[in-house]
């Protein structure tokens, strides 16, 4: 397997780290309904306004992954 890609979710607001809770969620329903290889995902709360969810996928796997969930942003994942 080639690199790994962290998909990132930007959540603002009082709810910001709920929100990102819960799109953690549909994350994990998206690997089973759609037998992603990876299954890293997650959830973190930056500031008490600003929280991400994120989902790790493999580099070829990006482009469909993207276009079918629409992050924010990405960035090379390191364990």
């Amino acid at each position: 397997m080639g690199r790994k890609i962290k998909l990132i979710w930007d959540f603002r607001g009082p709810t910001a780290f709920k929100t990102a809770e819960h799109h953690e969620k549909h994350l994990k329903e998206f690997i089973i309904s759609e037998n992603v290889s990876l299954n890293i995902t997650g959830h973190k709360e930056i500031n008490e306004l600003y929280s991400i969810a994120f989902m790790v996928v493999a580099e070829e796997n990006m482009i469909a992954v993207r276009d079918a969930l629409k992050p924010h942003r990405g960035e090379v994942y390191n364990e």
